[in-house]
Protein backbone atom coordinates (compact mmCIF):
# COMPACT_ATOMS: atom_id res chain seq x y z
CA UNK A 1 0.00 0.00 0.00
CA UNK A 2 1.44 3.70 -0.77
CA UNK A 3 0.91 6.54 1.96
CA UNK A 4 0.78 10.57 0.99
CA UNK A 5 3.91 12.85 2.20
CA UNK A 6 2.88 16.12 1.63
CA UNK A 7 5.98 18.97 2.49
CA UNK A 8 5.30 22.58 2.93
CA UNK A 9 8.33 24.58 1.76
CA UNK A 10 7.18 27.93 3.95
CA UNK A 11 4.97 28.87 6.69
CA UNK A 12 2.86 31.58 6.01
CA UNK A 13 0.31 33.87 8.71
CA UNK A 14 -3.07 32.62 8.07
CA UNK A 15 -6.12 32.09 9.29
CA UNK A 16 -7.39 29.03 11.56
CA UNK A 17 -7.82 25.74 10.18
CA UNK A 18 -11.00 25.55 12.93
CA UNK A 19 -13.82 27.25 12.41
CA UNK A 20 -15.95 28.25 9.38
CA UNK A 21 -12.98 29.91 7.94
CA UNK A 22 -11.13 27.01 7.52
CA UNK A 23 -13.58 24.49 6.34
CA UNK A 24 -12.90 25.35 2.96
CA UNK A 25 -9.40 25.30 3.06
CA UNK A 26 -9.50 21.78 4.58
CA UNK A 27 -12.18 20.73 2.10
CA UNK A 28 -9.75 22.20 -0.80
CA UNK A 29 -7.11 20.15 0.69
CA UNK A 30 -8.40 17.45 0.89
CA UNK A 31 -10.03 16.92 -2.00
CA UNK A 32 -6.16 18.13 -3.94
CA UNK A 33 -4.52 15.05 -1.95
CA UNK A 34 -7.46 12.63 -2.74
CA UNK A 35 -7.06 13.80 -6.68
CA UNK A 36 -3.38 13.25 -6.29
CA UNK A 37 -3.42 9.92 -4.94
CA UNK A 38 -6.96 8.27 -5.32
CA UNK A 39 -7.94 5.08 -3.72
CA UNK A 40 -5.47 5.49 -0.70
CA UNK A 41 -6.91 5.98 2.88
CA UNK A 42 -3.60 7.84 4.67
CA UNK A 43 -1.06 10.50 4.20
CA UNK A 44 1.35 12.41 6.27
CA UNK A 45 1.66 16.22 6.61
CA UNK A 46 5.23 17.50 6.56
CA UNK A 47 7.07 20.71 7.07
CA UNK A 48 10.88 20.85 5.77
CA UNK A 49 13.81 20.69 7.98
CA UNK A 50 14.26 24.93 8.01
CA UNK A 51 10.88 24.72 9.62
CA UNK A 52 11.16 21.80 12.04
CA UNK A 53 13.58 24.05 14.69
CA UNK A 54 10.56 26.44 15.23
CA UNK A 55 7.81 24.19 15.43
CA UNK A 56 6.86 21.78 18.10
CA UNK A 57 5.80 19.39 15.96
CA UNK A 58 5.88 19.40 12.33
CA UNK A 59 3.69 16.94 11.07
CA UNK A 60 -0.36 16.12 10.37
CA UNK A 61 -1.95 12.79 9.86
CA UNK A 62 -4.37 12.33 7.47
CA UNK A 63 -6.95 9.81 7.80
CA UNK A 64 -8.94 9.31 4.29
CA UNK A 65 -12.70 7.40 4.46
CA UNK A 66 -14.10 5.77 1.73
CA UNK A 67 -16.09 9.16 0.51
CA UNK A 68 -12.37 10.78 0.86
CA UNK A 69 -12.96 12.64 3.93
CA UNK A 70 -10.24 13.62 6.66
CA UNK A 71 -10.29 13.93 10.26
CA UNK A 72 -7.72 15.88 11.42
CA UNK A 73 -4.89 15.32 14.19
CA UNK A 74 -3.45 18.72 14.33
CA UNK A 75 -0.25 19.63 16.55
CA UNK A 76 -0.78 22.93 18.81
CA UNK A 77 1.12 25.04 16.04
CA UNK A 78 -0.76 24.25 12.95
CA UNK A 79 -4.01 25.21 15.03
CA UNK A 80 -2.31 28.86 15.20
CA UNK A 81 -0.45 28.70 11.71
CA UNK A 82 -1.29 27.62 8.16
CA UNK A 83 0.90 26.72 5.18
CA UNK A 84 0.32 27.86 1.72
CA UNK A 85 1.49 24.44 1.27
CA UNK A 86 3.71 23.63 -2.41
CA UNK A 87 2.43 19.70 -2.43
CA UNK A 88 4.57 16.88 -3.76
CA UNK A 89 4.04 13.20 -3.39
CA UNK A 90 6.35 10.51 -2.44
CA UNK A 91 5.53 7.09 -2.63
CA UNK A 92 6.24 5.35 0.54
CA UNK A 93 6.25 1.48 1.00
CA UNK A 94 4.01 0.35 4.08
CA UNK A 95 3.28 -2.84 5.54
CA UNK A 96 0.97 -5.25 3.79
CA UNK A 97 -1.68 -6.76 5.15
CA UNK A 98 -1.24 -10.05 6.40
CA UNK A 99 -3.62 -12.42 4.82
CA UNK A 100 -6.16 -14.65 6.39
CA UNK A 101 -6.24 -18.91 5.80
CA UNK A 102 -9.48 -20.21 5.35
CA UNK A 103 -9.65 -23.07 7.38
CA UNK A 104 -13.14 -24.18 7.29
CA UNK A 105 -12.35 -25.64 3.19
CA UNK A 106 -11.62 -28.96 3.13
CA UNK A 107 -7.96 -29.93 2.18
CA UNK A 108 -8.15 -31.25 -1.12
CA UNK A 109 -4.83 -33.46 -0.31
CA UNK A 110 -4.19 -36.13 2.26
CA UNK A 111 -6.62 -37.85 4.54
CA UNK A 112 -8.83 -40.56 3.73
CA UNK A 113 -10.47 -40.34 0.91
CA UNK A 114 -10.94 -43.38 -1.81
CA UNK A 115 -8.29 -44.54 -4.05
CA UNK A 116 -5.66 -43.22 -1.13
CA UNK A 117 -2.36 -45.03 -0.33
CA UNK A 118 0.02 -47.07 -2.06
CA UNK A 119 -1.42 -48.52 -4.98
CA UNK A 120 -0.45 -52.03 -5.78
CA UNK A 121 2.30 -53.96 -7.11
CA UNK A 122 1.95 -57.03 -9.52
CA UNK A 123 0.34 -60.21 -7.74
CA UNK A 124 2.10 -61.66 -5.58
CA UNK A 125 2.10 -65.13 -4.83
CA UNK A 126 2.48 -65.00 -0.89
CA UNK A 127 0.26 -61.26 -0.12
CA UNK A 128 2.50 -59.72 2.92
CA UNK A 129 -0.30 -60.85 5.90
CA UNK A 130 0.29 -61.60 9.43
CA UNK A 131 1.71 -65.12 9.45
CA UNK A 132 -0.56 -67.19 12.48
CA UNK A 133 0.60 -68.02 15.53
CA UNK A 134 2.97 -70.88 15.19
CA UNK A 135 3.67 -73.74 18.22
CA UNK A 136 6.96 -74.90 18.26
CA UNK A 137 6.40 -78.48 17.94
CA UNK A 138 5.77 -77.96 14.11
CA UNK A 139 7.96 -77.45 11.48
CA UNK A 140 7.83 -75.45 8.36
CA UNK A 141 8.04 -76.20 4.50
CA UNK A 142 9.26 -72.91 3.20
CA UNK A 143 9.56 -72.03 -0.57
CA UNK A 144 12.12 -69.64 -1.89
CA UNK A 145 11.41 -68.00 -5.27
CA UNK A 146 13.61 -65.77 -7.03
CA UNK A 147 13.58 -63.49 -9.99
CA UNK A 148 13.35 -64.48 -13.64
CA UNK A 149 17.05 -62.75 -14.39
CA UNK A 150 18.05 -65.44 -11.77
CA UNK A 151 19.52 -68.57 -13.45
CA UNK A 152 21.68 -71.84 -12.39
CA UNK A 153 21.02 -72.16 -8.88
CA UNK A 154 21.69 -76.07 -9.21
CA UNK A 155 25.38 -75.24 -10.68
CA UNK A 156 28.36 -77.21 -8.54
CA UNK A 157 29.81 -73.66 -7.74
CA UNK A 158 26.62 -72.05 -6.01
CA UNK A 159 25.97 -74.85 -4.41
CA UNK A 160 29.01 -75.06 -2.30
CA UNK A 161 28.47 -71.45 -1.69
CA UNK A 162 25.51 -71.70 -0.28
CA UNK A 163 26.56 -74.75 1.84
CA UNK A 164 29.47 -73.05 3.16
CA UNK A 165 27.24 -70.20 4.38
CA UNK A 166 24.42 -72.23 5.35
CA UNK A 167 26.99 -74.24 7.86
CA UNK A 168 27.11 -71.08 9.86
CA UNK A 169 23.56 -70.59 10.26
CA UNK A 170 21.84 -73.97 10.61
CA UNK A 171 21.09 -74.12 14.02
CA UNK A 172 20.63 -70.52 15.79
CA UNK A 173 19.27 -72.02 19.06
CA UNK A 174 15.43 -71.46 18.20
CA UNK A 175 15.70 -71.53 14.65
CA UNK A 176 17.23 -74.90 12.75
CA UNK A 177 17.10 -75.05 9.40
CA UNK A 178 16.69 -79.32 8.87
CA UNK A 179 16.37 -80.17 5.30
CA UNK A 180 17.00 -78.42 1.75
CA UNK A 181 16.54 -78.55 -2.02
CA UNK A 182 18.14 -76.51 -4.65
CA UNK A 183 15.92 -76.16 -7.84
CA UNK A 184 16.37 -74.07 -10.92
CA UNK A 185 14.27 -70.92 -9.99
CA UNK A 186 13.28 -71.68 -6.28
CA UNK A 187 14.68 -73.25 -3.35
CA UNK A 188 12.70 -75.94 -0.57
CA UNK A 189 13.52 -75.84 2.97
CA UNK A 190 12.18 -77.46 6.01
CA UNK A 191 12.70 -76.15 9.17
CA UNK A 192 12.24 -75.78 13.34
CA UNK A 193 11.41 -72.40 15.55
CA UNK A 194 10.27 -71.73 18.29
CA UNK A 195 7.80 -69.29 17.71
CA UNK A 196 6.49 -67.16 14.54
CA UNK A 197 9.64 -64.36 15.70
CA UNK A 198 11.43 -66.82 15.65
CA UNK A 199 10.63 -68.44 12.13
CA UNK A 200 10.65 -64.77 10.82
CA UNK A 201 14.55 -63.73 12.01
CA UNK A 202 15.70 -67.51 10.68
CA UNK A 203 14.24 -66.85 7.43
CA UNK A 204 15.39 -62.99 7.12
CA UNK A 205 19.15 -64.72 8.13
CA UNK A 206 18.59 -67.66 5.79
CA UNK A 207 17.34 -65.84 2.57
CA UNK A 208 20.04 -63.11 2.94
CA UNK A 209 22.55 -65.34 3.02
CA UNK A 210 21.42 -67.06 -0.22
CA UNK A 211 20.64 -63.82 -1.55
CA UNK A 212 24.83 -62.86 -1.06
CA UNK A 213 26.05 -66.20 -2.44
CA UNK A 214 24.22 -65.93 -5.22
CA UNK A 215 25.08 -62.27 -5.87
CA UNK A 216 28.89 -63.14 -5.49
CA UNK A 217 29.06 -66.62 -7.59
CA UNK A 218 27.50 -64.37 -10.72
CA UNK A 219 28.70 -61.21 -9.82
CA UNK A 220 25.79 -59.82 -9.85
CA UNK A 221 23.91 -57.04 -7.86
CA UNK A 222 20.50 -56.16 -7.06
CA UNK A 223 17.19 -57.96 -5.80
CA UNK A 224 17.47 -62.09 -5.84
CA UNK A 225 14.48 -63.11 -4.13
CA UNK A 226 11.08 -62.08 -6.28
CA UNK A 227 8.57 -62.60 -2.98
CA UNK A 228 8.28 -63.35 0.11
CA UNK A 229 8.77 -66.50 1.78
CA UNK A 230 6.27 -68.69 1.48
CA UNK A 231 5.23 -70.71 4.69
CA UNK A 232 3.35 -74.16 5.12
CA UNK A 233 3.21 -75.79 9.14
CA UNK A 234 3.58 -79.07 9.08
CA UNK A 235 1.31 -80.67 11.81
CA UNK A 236 0.98 -84.19 11.34
CA UNK A 237 3.25 -87.20 10.70
CA UNK A 238 1.56 -87.76 7.47
CA UNK A 239 1.92 -84.15 6.22
CA UNK A 240 5.75 -84.73 7.29
CA UNK A 241 6.76 -87.66 5.84
CA UNK A 242 5.57 -86.53 2.31
CA UNK A 243 6.78 -82.71 2.70
CA UNK A 244 10.60 -84.40 3.59
CA UNK A 245 10.10 -86.43 0.44
CA UNK A 246 8.75 -83.69 -1.44
CA UNK A 247 11.59 -81.77 -0.70
CA UNK A 248 14.68 -83.79 -0.88
CA UNK A 249 13.02 -85.44 -4.59
CA UNK A 250 11.70 -82.61 -5.82
CA UNK A 251 14.72 -83.00 -8.96
CA UNK A 252 12.87 -86.15 -9.69
CA UNK A 253 9.23 -85.08 -9.68
CA UNK A 254 10.99 -82.09 -12.29
CA UNK A 255 12.12 -84.24 -14.46
CA UNK A 256 9.26 -87.27 -14.55
CA UNK A 257 6.92 -83.61 -15.42
CA UNK A 258 9.28 -82.93 -18.10
CA UNK A 259 9.29 -86.43 -19.42
CA UNK A 260 12.90 -87.29 -19.38
CA UNK A 261 13.62 -90.34 -18.23
CA UNK A 262 14.52 -90.87 -14.08
CA UNK A 263 17.79 -91.80 -13.32
CA UNK A 264 17.83 -95.70 -11.19
CA UNK A 265 19.66 -96.89 -8.46
CA UNK A 266 21.06 -95.53 -5.40
CA UNK A 267 21.38 -91.29 -6.74
CA UNK A 268 21.13 -88.84 -4.32
CA UNK A 269 20.42 -85.14 -5.59
CA UNK A 270 23.74 -83.21 -4.78
CA UNK A 271 22.11 -79.82 -4.78
CA UNK A 272 19.92 -81.40 -1.79
CA UNK A 273 20.54 -82.43 2.07
CA UNK A 274 19.69 -85.40 1.21
CA UNK A 275 23.51 -86.84 1.81
CA UNK A 276 23.13 -86.36 5.70
CA UNK A 277 19.17 -87.89 5.45
CA UNK A 278 18.93 -90.57 7.78
CA UNK A 279 15.74 -91.99 6.87
CA UNK A 280 15.74 -93.62 3.14
CA UNK A 281 15.17 -97.07 2.97
CA UNK A 282 17.94 -97.80 1.39
CA UNK A 283 21.54 -97.35 2.53
CA UNK A 284 22.88 -94.41 1.33
CA UNK A 285 26.68 -93.88 0.67
CA UNK A 286 29.01 -92.27 3.67
CA UNK A 287 29.79 -88.59 3.16
CA UNK A 288 32.90 -87.22 5.08
CA UNK A 289 31.95 -83.40 4.61
CA UNK A 290 30.34 -81.71 7.67
CA UNK A 291 26.92 -81.14 7.35
CA UNK A 292 25.25 -77.87 5.89
CA UNK A 293 21.59 -78.76 8.50
CA UNK A 294 21.01 -79.09 12.00
CA UNK A 295 19.89 -82.12 13.50
CA UNK A 296 15.79 -82.12 14.16
CA UNK A 297 14.46 -81.68 18.07
CA UNK A 298 10.25 -81.60 17.27
CA UNK A 299 9.10 -85.03 17.66
CA UNK A 300 7.53 -84.58 13.94
CA UNK A 301 10.68 -84.70 12.30
CA UNK A 302 13.09 -87.15 14.31
CA UNK A 303 10.38 -89.49 14.93
CA UNK A 304 7.05 -89.33 13.97
CA UNK A 305 7.01 -89.48 10.51
CA UNK A 306 8.75 -92.34 10.12
CA UNK A 307 5.53 -94.23 11.53
CA UNK A 308 4.20 -93.46 7.85
CA UNK A 309 7.09 -95.14 6.47
CA UNK A 310 10.88 -94.15 5.41
CA UNK A 311 11.47 -92.77 1.94
CA UNK A 312 12.99 -94.38 -0.88
CA UNK A 313 14.96 -93.16 -3.04
CA UNK A 314 12.93 -93.91 -6.85
CA UNK A 315 10.06 -92.49 -5.54
CA UNK A 316 8.70 -89.35 -7.01
CA UNK A 317 6.76 -86.94 -5.00
CA UNK A 318 3.23 -85.21 -5.72
CA UNK A 319 2.58 -87.35 -8.97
Amino acid sequence: MVGLIVLVPEAIEGPLLRGEAGAGRRRRLLERAAHLLPGHRSAKLHLLPMYQDRTPSSSLNLSFHQENIAEFKMTRWLRDRICQPCVKLSRMVSRSRQLRLDLTARPTWGGARAGAGRKAGAIRRDPHLRRVPLASRHPCHVTLKVKRDVHHLRSARLVNELERSWREACDRGRFRLVQYSIQNDHVHLIVEASSARDLACGLKSIAARFARAVNRVWRRTGVVLADRCHVHVLKTPREVRNAIAYVLLNARRHLAKAGRPLPGGVRIDPASSGRWFGGWRTAAPPVCEPPAVASPRTWLLSVGWRRRGLIDLNEVPGL
